[in-house]
């Protein structure tokens, strides 16, 4: 094989963009959805840290997101098991468009002569409910837009879509913070939600296959059971939350650029740093279709975020910091692929909403709870020190998790009997 071969190789496949027309629709609808929702994600935390100067009340804003999470994203997840998902992902775009209006008028001084923080708290716990409602109904639709064979390069590109507008999204956040305010970052969110929501709208209707009933908790507990009796799902739920309750850094963020640098203005670039290396990870992504041990890439790649990070908070200087942020990027999306495409090609159609409830915790809950402990650390000793700590127990639970779970590390995808039998049922309908 030539170098040009072995290059083109690597690069994402793109035959879902050009084979669906609903992928494509679902394509641009999450890449301009997370490129606002990030611009918001960036001027919440700013705006909190402003008003206070506390890390801490920085962190208290994931701990009131994270009931709502928990609550609304099994919720969530149950309704897409029952109601028409495209319906579910327009009303949910609705929601957050009023909710994100709300708080750019709380910022323009709608409310009064200073931005009312009770307001901002309670908006984000809203946003944080109908998100949660909405993104099991997206990521069960996902494998109805394509065919089987196509999963393993639509999960690529979906996460292309997200990283882009988690890329782009910061840097405009930071640019809108320094030059025109942060009331202009809601006001660009509401018009990404805006254009998802026509998107969603523009989609063909996906009815259930399957009789299905109303959600309930006895729907819910049959998803955990399912959940908890497959060692292979448990390994990436629990990976995850390892790595992303005790290592993530992006509360750290504001102290980071003003405090320890004396560069506010480079905030932007610490919130998209782990983004380019995601991106870069995500473009020459075309590697991972010839991997077959899902659970090994997925345990190696969260170790070495974890690795990654743990550096970052010892480097001297801020782009050796911001360097080790896209190094440790690039690995988390790399575990991350690798772990929706276990559950893209192995969760049966009728179960997809609950456990894609399931999975949003897992990778929601973790970043919230780990925003409470990067800012206690934080305030308690040092950011730096938040950050290096937070880095070694990565690596710590990963390893441990990986020990306990040998059947999640052995996991091959073409052995597998919940592929296998995935595989099967595509093909009887024409899907492989």
């Amino acid at each position: 094989m030539t170098w040009g071969e072995r290059l083109r190789a690597l690069r994402i496949d793109l035959t879902p963009l050009r084979t669906s027309r609903d992928f494509r629709l679902l394509f641009v609808a999450g890449t301009v959805f997370y490129l606002g929702a990030m611009v918001t994600y960036v001027a919440i935390p700013f705006q909190v840290y402003t008003e206070t100067g506390s890390n801490l009340a920085v962190g208290l804003v994931g701990l009131v997101e994270l009931v709502p999470l928990v609550v609304f994203g099994l919720y969530g997840g149950a309704l897409a098991d029952h109601v028409d998902r495209r319906r579910l992902l327009v009303a949910t775009g609705v929601a957050q468009a009023v909710a994100t209006a709300v708080l750019a008028a709380n910022a323009f001084g709608a409310f009064g002569p200073d931005p009312q923080l009770w307001l901002v708290f309670a908006l984000a716990a809203v946003l944080a409910s109908t998100s949660s409602m909405q993104r099991p109904s997206r990521e069960a639709l996902m494998p109805r837009t394509v065919r089987h064979d196509e999963i393993p390069a639509a999960q690529a590109l979906t996460s292309l879509g997200m990283e882009i507008g988690v890329l782009v999204g910061p840097a405009v956040g930071g640019l809108l913070i320094a030059f025109v305010g942060l009331g202009w970052c809601f006001v660009v969110d509401v018009v990404g939600l805006g254009v998802a929501t026509l998107m969603y709208l523009a989609m063909d209707p996906h009815p259930h296959r399957e009789e299905t009933t109303p959600p309930s908790l006895a729907g819910i507990a049959t998803g955990f059971r399912y959940a908890l009796g497959r060692r292979d799902l448990l390994g990436t739920y629990l990976v995850d939350v390892a790595a992303m309750l005790l290592a993530m850094p992006v509360v750290l963020f504001p102290a980071l650029a003003e405090t320890v640098f004396g560069r506010p203005e480079l905030i932007g670039l610490l919130y998209s740093a782990e983004t380019v290396g995601a991106l870069v990870a995500t473009a020459l992504s075309g590697w991972t279709a010839r991997v077959h041990h899902h659970g090994r890439a997925i345990v190696l790649a969260a170790a070495a975020y974890g690795v990654c990070i743990a550096l970052a908070g010892l480097m001297p200087t801020f782009w050796l910091v911001a360097g080790f942020f896209a190094l440790a990027g690039a690995a988390d999306m790399v575990s991350g692929v690798f772990r929706g495409i276990v559950w893209s090609q192995t969760i049966p159609e009728g179960m997809r909403g609950r456990l894609a409830g399931i999975e949003m915790l897992s990778y929601s809950v973790g970043p919230l709870g780990g925003q409470v402990r990067a800012g206690v650390t934080a305030d308690l000793w040092s950011v730096r020190g938040s950050i290096t700590s937070g880095g070694v127990a990565c690596v710590v639970g990963v390893g441990a998790t990986a020990l306990w779970l040998r059947d999640f590390w052995s996991y091959d995808a073409r052995t597998d009997e919940h592929a296998v039998a995935e595989r099967a049922v595509r093909a009887a309908r024409g899907e492989e």
